[in-house]
């Protein structure tokens, strides 16, 4: 119970230090970081409560909310997850899509060794000029990736910690940004039946981010006539830092074998405004979870000073199937998960994914 008394003080007290800069947001800064993908969560499952899920993530989600949380891979977990942001590449509001691919591997008695791959689907994009303003010149496909190299450790059974390095790459035809980024993240669990988790984590740390290549170069002429090249100079943009803070508490029901988990976070963004999630995920038998959420920012039922397209809602489910009739370590099962966000003038965010863990 001390424990308890002691976790809920220390969030608590960080959440007071941190309510003038939530309400205050960023408006200096806004827009001028580089690599904003990285703010977007590829995973169905997490995607379900807002990302609410800091403190008690699990498996190959981790490497978006907490990476700490990918300590908690039995053996091996694959998963693919595949998002349609704004309505997908289709209709009027066309959007654009991301797919995410993780593996994670057990490979010592308390670590877990992670990889995973994010790539962002733009569509094409019509290439016009001064001199030529119409869309007669062809088009380019902007390729945007992030691969991810990550290691987690369970120091203890109450106390996980995780680590992880990113590569992020965006590029065209003639232009290219590269730059990388760390992730890091711990997590403590309390409780008669660890059900009071405690998580926090520093996400997308790094060097700025910049782009060169043929795109920014030019030709000119000396006084002497003579040919010369040059390069504009490209700006460097900072990384989207932030800083996420969870706890949850798990309700459990007919010998465990029923539970709720209240989950909240707050989100200290370092270019956008502040925010607040708090999510539900009920669960049945292990086979059955479904999740609800909402995410909060300053003026975001104010439809003119409100600068997201979220209008905060979220909402998901997941079905476990069970491969083999095996307990425990042996057991090998499939995970769909299904995930729901709410936008204001566009079409909802869609998130489908699946998971295998043996």
């Amino acid at each position: 119970m001390k424990n308890i008394f002691r976790i809920i003080t220390v969030v608590a007290f960080i959440m007071l230090l941190s309510v003038e800069s939530a309400w205050a947001g960023n408006d200096k800064r806004r827009g001028t970081a580089g690599a904003t993908q990285l703010l977007i969560n590829p995973w169905a499952s997490s995607n379900g409560w807002g990302g609410a899920n800091v403190a008690n993530v699990r498996g190959l989600d981790a490497f978006y909310s907490n990476i700490a949380g990918l300590s908690f891979i039995n053996k091996i977990e694959a998963t693919y997850s595949t998002t349609m942001l704004y309505g997908g590449n289709t209709g009027l509001n066309s959007g654009g899509n991301v797919n995410a691919f993780g593996l994670g591997i057990r490979m010592f008695d308390r670590g877990v060794l992670g990889l995973s791959v994010v790539t962002s689907n733009v569509g094409q994009i019509d290439v016009t000029t001064v001199e030529s303003p119409e869309p007669i010149n062809g088009t380019v496909s902007p390729t945007v990736m992030n691969l991810n190299v990550a290691y987690a450790h369970s120091f203890t059974t109450s106390i996980h910690g995780g680590v992880n390095i990113k590569i992020i790459n965006e590029s065209t035809d003639n232009i290219s940004g590269s730059g990388f980024a760390v992730d890091a993240g711990i997590q403590y669990v309390t409780g008669a039946n660890d059900e009071l988790k405690f998580g926090i984590t520093l996400k997308n740390w790094g060097p700025a981010f910049y782009y060169g290549g043929n795109g920014i170069a030019f030709t000119f002429f000396n006084p002497a006539g003579n040919s010369m090249s040059g390069e504009y100079p490209a700006a460097e943009m900072e990384l989207p830092t932030n800083l996420k803070i969870g706890l949850s508490y798990d309700f459990l029901f007919g010998s465990a074998n029923q539970y709720l988990t209240l989950a909240l976070a707050f989100t200290s963004n370092a270019f956008l405004k502040d925010n607040y999630a708090v999510g539900l995920e009920y669960g049945l038998f292990d086979v059955l979870r479904l999740r609800c959420g909402y995410v909060y920012e300053p003026d975001i039922f104010n439809d003119d000073a409100r600068t997201t397209a979220s209008k905060g809602l979220c909402a998901g489910a997941s079905v476990n199937v069970p491969l083999n009739k095996k307990k425990g370590d042996g057991k090998t099962s499939l995970t769909i998960d299904y995930a729901y966000h709410q936008n204001d003038n566009l079409r909802g965010t869609h998130v489908l994914g699946g998971s295998f863990r043996f």
